[in-house]
C-alpha cells in the first residue's frame, strides 16, 4: 500500500518486557515505549547526521513522556531547544511516529544538564574541549535536501537558479550568493543541495558549512583556548564557505569583526561565498554597516511563502519519499487548508500516514477531510476570511467593497485596498499569488509592494498605525 512501515503494539510490548529491567520501576509504559523508540531513533541519526553536529545537539536531548500524541524531550538549554526546533523538529516527529506507530507533536522543554535517562544524554563536563571543525571531512549534507527533491515554483525560482549556478561553478558567478526568506522556505534546504552537487562533481573539494551560531561559539571557544589561528584556518582554507542564519550574529560585535575579515579573505582569493538569513542584508539592522555592504555585494535573492499549486507539489513530492500514496486531488485538499510552513505540511503529512497505516487502508479524500477537520481546522478557527477583512475596512474607511477589490487607482481607493493587502498578508499569511488572485487577478509584486508600502507608513504614521489594529481586532478579536 505504501503506507509507513510502522511496529506493531504486540511486538514492541514483548521487546518492552525484554528490555524493562533497563528502565526505572516506577515509569510507565508508554515512558519505556518512547525510551525505547527514542534509541533507535538516536542510533540511526547517529550515522546519518555529522558527528559535531550530532553530539552538540542531538545527544544532549533525553525523552521525558508520551501522552496524548505529544512527545516531551528534555534539552539542556535555550540554544539547543532553539536549534532543535529550527532544524530538526520535523524529521524527528516523522522518525519518532513511525518508532512508535502513531502520528506526534514534540515538544522541548529546558531542564538545563542532568543526568542521562539513556546512552545519548551523557553528563557534559565541566570543562568543555574545543569544537571540532566543521568541514569537508565531517560535514554530510542531508541526503534529502538535493536540488532533485526541491520544488520550484514562483517564489523560489530566483533562489533556485542562484544556487544551481554557484553549484555548477562555484567562485565565478554570483559570489557572494545571499539567500534569504522566513523560517521553513526552504533556505538550508539549497545549501545542503549546494553541498550535494559540489561533491558530486568533486569528492575531494574543500567545504565549510556552519551556522552563524556555530561560528560564534567556535571562534569564543577558540579565543578561550589560544586556539585563533587554527580557527581561522579551519574557515578560510575552504574553497567554498557555506553559512546559514546570518543573523544570528546581529549584536555580536567581535563575531562580526571574525566573519567581515574571513568574508574578505575568501572573497579575495576567489572563494565561493553562500550566506542564508531570514531577512535581507539592509534589515540586519545590528550588524555593522561595512559587513552588510559585503553581503549584499552579490546576488541577493529572497524566497517567499509557496503558492497553493506548489505547496500541493510539495506534498506530492515528499509523500513519494515516505513511500505514500497522495493523489494530486488530496495534496491539493492539504495544500489549501493547512497555512503554515513547509514544515507543517510535512506534519499533516505524517499524520494522514499514520492514520492510514493504523487503520489498515490507503489515504483517501474522506480520510484527508477528517483529518483537516478534527486537527486543523480548528486551529484556524479564528482565521478570518478574505470578505470579512474586505467588509472591516470598507467600513472603515466608507469604500465599497468591490471598489477595494477593483482597480481604480483614486487616492482614497488605493490607500484603502493597500490597507486590505496589509491586513490579509498578516492574518492569513497566503501567498502573494493567491492574495493577488482575490484582488481581481492583481500579480503578486502588486501585492508585495501594497504590503511594503503600509508597512513603511505605520513606521511613522500613528494614525495609520492604530486604524489597522482597529481593522484586525475587528475581523479577529483574539488579537
Amino acid at each position: 500500500m505504501g503506507i509507513l512501515p510502522f511496529r506493531s503494539e504486540v511486538s514492541e510490548r514483548f521487546v518492552g518486557l525484554q528490555m524493562r529491567d533497563q528502565f526505572a520501576l516506577d515509569e510507565s509504559e508508554s515512558q519505556i515505549r518512547l525510551k525505547m523508540a527514542w534509541d533507535r531513533v538516536m542510533k540511526t541519526l547517529e550515522q546519518d547526521v555529522p558527528k559535531t553536529t550530532f553530539n552538540r545537539f542531538l545527544r544532549p536531548l533525553a525523552p521525558a513522556d508520551l501522552a496524548e500524541g505529544t512527545v516531551e524531550i528534555h534539552a539542556p538549554g535555550a540554544f539547543c531547544a532553539d536549534w532543535v526546533r529550527n532544524k530538526f523538529t520535523s524529521r524527528l516527529e516523522q522518525m519518532l511516529s513511525e518508532e512508535l506507530g502513531e502520528a506526534v507533536d514534540l515538544e522541548l522543554t529546558i531542564v538545563g544538564r542532568s543526568r542521562p535517562t539513556t546512552d545519548y544524554a551523557p553528563v557534559m563536563p565541566a570543562i568543555v574541549e574545543p569544537i571540532a571543525v566543521t568541514d569537508s571531512t565531517t560535514f554530510r549534507p542531508n541526503p534529502s535536501y538535493t536540488f532533485d527533491r526541491f520544488i520550484v515554483g514562483q517564489s523560489n525560482r530566483m533562489a533556485t537558479a542562484g544556487a544551481k549556478a554557484v553549484a555548477s561553478d562555484p567562485g565565478v558567478k554570483y559570489n557572494p550568493l545571499f539567500i534569504h526568506g522566513e523560517s521553513g522556505l526552504g533556505k538550508t534546504h539549497l545549501l545542503h543541495a549546494i553541498a550535494h552537487e559540489i561533491q558530486r562533481r568533486d569528492p575531494r573539494a574543500s567545504l565549510v558549512y556552519i551556522t552563524a551560531q556555530q561560528f560564534a561559539e567556535q571562534f569564543v571557544q577558540a579565543l578561550q583556548n589560544n586556539r585563533i589561528e587554527q580557527f581561522r584556518r579551519s574557515q578560510r582554507n575552504s574553497g567554498i564557505w557555506l553559512v546559514d542564519d546570518i543573523q544570528m550574529i546581529a549584536g555580536k560585535e567581535k563575531t562580526q569583526e571574525e566573519i567581515f575579515h574571513t568574508f574578505n579573505t575568501l572573497h579575495e582569493i576567489g572563494k565561493q561565498i553562500v550566506i542564508c538569513s531570514d531577512r535581507g542584508p539592509r534589515e540586519l539592522h545590528l550588524v555593522n554597516a561595512r559587513l552588510r555592504s559585503r553581503l549584499e555585494a552579490g546576488l541577493v535573492v529572497d524566497i517567499q511563502a509557496p503558492d497553493t499549486e506548489t505547496r500541493a507539489a510539495i506534498l506530492l513530492s515528499k509523500a513519494q519519499a515516505m513511500e505514500v500514496q497522495l493523489t494530486a486531488e488530496i495534496a491539493l485538499l492539504l495544500a489549501e487548508n493547512v497555512s503554515g510552513t513547509v514544515r507543517a505540511l510535512e506534519g499533516v503529512l505524517i499524520r494522514l500516514a499514520a492514520t492510514a497505516s493504523v487503520e489498515g487502508r490507503e489515504v483517501t479524500v474522506a480520510m484527508a477531510e477528517d483529518l483537516l477537520e478534527r486537527y486543523y481546522r480548528g486551529l484556524d478557527s479564528g482565521r478570518p476570511g478574505f470578505d470579512q477583512i474586505v467588509e472591516a475596512v470598507s467600513q472603515y474607511y466608507k469604500i465599497p467593497g468591490s471598489d477595494i477589490r477593483g482597480t481604480s487607482r483614486k487616492g482614497p481607493i488605493a490607500h484603502a485596498r493597500h490597507v486590505a493587502v496589509y491586513v490579509t498578508r498578516e492574518l492569513t499569511n497566503d501567498s502573494w499569488k493567491h492574495i493577488g488572485s482575490l484582488f481581481n487577478g492583481k500579480d503578486h509584486t502588486s501585492m508585495m509592494h501594497a504590503y511594503n508600502k503600509i508597512s513603511e507608513l505605520m513606521t511613522t504614521d500613528r494614525d495609520l498605525s492604530a486604524a489597522i489594529r482597529t481593522i484586525m481586532r475587528q475581523v479577529h478579536p483574539n488579537l
